[in-house]
């Protein structure tokens, strides 16, 4: 049966698993499979039915696993003409090197064969990330890893024997970050249609800098980022927009293209040609901030924290006070970055009032959605971003609330060609003015990267398989969970909440306190205790 929420199928021994004469319907679909699929049905369905002869644990100094190795390939052959013509079955990876693979004369069966095996471990790992009977991690101290394998880079080539082995090694000691019980990070869960399209976006191996390099991957990100900017509210999705790695190169974008619509002069005479700048946040704001006014020389003094109130939300009147002191001290506001979503609380930022302020002063004005932009694609939440569409620029991360593969970062600016005005430094072999398509799709310029990962096609195929609606399901189910647990711990014995009421995003802010501290005076004194626990 189905696993909820998990999109997998567990076979056991009501599907008919051990009683070959009954097959049930989990054998009857994995023998209906393989006479379409061939040699990857027949891997799958050994996963899924536990027949598959799995490789051992152990790390990189065990035995050779070329015999084990060789018996997996056989298994997986299917042909039907004997003595078999495919060469998977006899392949002895000790005896290969990777200039034997393809584009080597003669490469294609080893290549095959080699892919095919690094496949099997791959889907072994996925398998086994959402069995919850395994580990979230094997954790072992960095001293620790580095004693018990062996990661050093030699001159001599290894054979491929080794190289699978350092591809199981690596996997045993990750963290299975779409694990059910996985719950460290913003980023996580493993999404089948997004590791698809990984797997796809890095065979492919291209960059997003001309249309001529990427054809496909620079419409979808014009497509995608257009949908994506209708849906924070700007009229026809008009604007501009690019993926960046991450989130923090997303604000420093925001902010570096905010300075440059203010003083644009600075482009080419740097910063002793404008006056101090002045960035305002949350107290409770990410720490790129900081970092991004480091970076372009800014400076992190230049940038003032606004009180927030006790559900971490930034306080308008504050910020306007500030802005006022700055200005009366001759130094100009540049820049507000509201956040939607906090890292900690989950708080979103009271987006319409920093709107009119920003108005009242002409200041940009930024939305850190990083983590709440998700919350767009849900008719039951989007409220909470109330105001975000009279932002200047907004930073949303899918690879956080929509679970898409890392990483997946959008900038979206809504005024177009102020993002290529600020960055184009008109690069004549790469961005040729003669080329017979649309030069709008050479979107490389307005990028400070060049070489620029393919980071959409991940959002695009999963949006495509899911639809709005299912991302709207998604996220409206993982906030009734946060507020489930809210519900279920609110009143336990031995547990705080750090703040009264129901969580607006999905952190579920609590202290757990022990016997030995709950009859304490709430005071500092027990706060420190509580804290070093």
């Amino acid at each position: 049966m189905a696993a909820p929420g998990s999109g997998f199928w567990s076979f056991g021994a009501e599907d008919g698993a051990g009683d070959p004469e009954n097959p049930g319907p989990a054998r009857a679909w994995c023998q209906a499979a393989q006479k379409f699929t061939g040699g990857l049905g027949s891997k799958l369905c050994a996963l899924l039915l536990g027949d598959a002869e799995r490789p051992a644990d152990g790390g990189g100094r065990g035995p050779p696993r070329g015999s084990a190795r060789k018996a997996a390939c056989a298994c997986a052959c299917t042909c039907e003409r004997k003595p078999c013509g495919c060469g998977h079955a006899a392949v002895d990876y000790a005896g290969l090197r990777a200039t034997d693979l393809l584009p080597a004369c003669d490469g294609e069966s080893p290549t095959l064969a080699f892919l095919q095996d690094v496949m099997d471990i791959l889907l072994q790992y996925v398998v086994k990330s959402f069995d919850r009977s395994t580990k979230v991690i094997d954790f072992h101290y960095p001293n620790e890893l580095l004693q018990e394998y062996n990661w050093e880079l030699a001159d001599q080539p290894q054979n491929l024997e080794e190289i699978l082995t350092h591809c199981q090694t690596t996997l045993k000691y990750a963290i299975k970050t779409g694990h059910p019980r996985y719950f460290n990070q913003l980023s996580t869960g493993l999404d089948m249609v997004g590791l698809a399209a990984d797997w796809l976006t890095s065979t492919a191996n291209t960059n997003m800098f001309t249309y001529e390099i990427a054809p496909v991957f620079v419409l979808l990100e014009y497509v995608t980022l257009k949908k994506m900017r209708e849906i924070v509210g700007w009229p026809g999705g008009a604007g501009d927009g690019i993926f960046s790695p991450g989130g923090a190169i997303s604000n420093m974008y925001a902010m570096l293209i905010a300075r440059y619509k203010m003083f644009p002069e600075v482009k080419e005479k740097g910063m002793a040609a404008v006056p101090r700048l002045i960035a305002f946040t949350s107290e409770h704001s990410h720490f790129s901030l900081k970092k991004g006014a480091a970076a372009l020389g800014i400076g992190t003094d230049s940038v003032i924290l606004i009180k927030c109130d006790e559900r971490g939300k930034m306080i308008p009147s504050d910020l306007e006070r500030r802005i006022l002191e700055v200005k009366q001290k001759g130094f100009v506001p540049f820049l507000v970055s509201a956040t939607a979503g906090t890292t900690v609380y989950g708080a979103f930022d009271p987006l319409l009032s920093v709107a009119d302020i920003c108005k009242k002063y002409k200041i940009w004005m930024h939305v850190d959605a990083a983590w709440g932009g998700g919350l767009l694609m849900s008719q039951k939440h989007k409220w909470k971003l109330s105001g975000v569409e009279r932002a200047n620029s907004v930073t949303w991360n899918p690879h956080k609330m929509m679970g898409v593969p890392l990483q997946c970062s959008a900038l979206l600016v809504r005024e177009e060609g102020l993002m290529q005005s600020c960055n184009q430094m008109h690069a004549s072999y790469l961005f040729q003015q003669d080329k017979h398509y649309d030069l709008s799709y050479d979107t490389g310029d307005k990028a400070l990267q060049c070489g620029r990962h393919v980071d959409v096609f991940k959002l695009w195929l999963m949006w495509r398989a899911k639809g709005t609606t299912g991302f709207e399901a998604h996220i409206d189910k993982c906030l009734e969970l946060a507020e489930y647990l809210y519900n279920i711990i609110k009143n336990r014995e031995g547990y705080e909440m750090v703040f009264d009421g129901k969580p607006q995003h999905t952190n579920v802010c609590f202290w757990y306190v022990p016997p030995s501290l709950r009859a304490l005076e709430d005071n500092e004194e027990r706060m420190s205790r509580l804290s070093k626990l």
